[in-house]
């Protein structure tokens, strides 16, 4: 299963004042592309990551893809949050 830096966490709950919403990837199987959504909370199917208040709503592709891998945030100089996904342990 994914798990999210301390980064991710932190970018997904400054998105977000209520503690059951969170960020809902899908993804796209063939061309494994992934869209991100915040949403109120997970929909029918969707495995859900919690790590530290931050939640994470992943339909079934988008888990397969991010199945042993990390998910990473960083903040531009504007304050525009960019995700980026990297093998796990990295």
């Amino acid at each position: 299963m994914v798990i999210m830096t301390e980064h991710a966490v932190n970018a997904i709950r400054s998105l977000t004042d209520d503690p059951s919403a969170g960020l809902r990837i899908t993804g796209d199987s063939p061309d494994n592309q992934l869209s991100l959504k915040m949403e109120p909370g997970p929909a029918a199917g969707d495995a859900v990551v919690e790590s530290a208040g931050a939640r994470l709503f992943l339909d079934p592709v988008a888990a397969a893809i991010l199945d042993d891998k990390a998910l990473d945030a960083q903040a531009d100089e504007n304050g525009a949050v960019r995700f980026t996904v990297a093998p796990a342990g990295m």
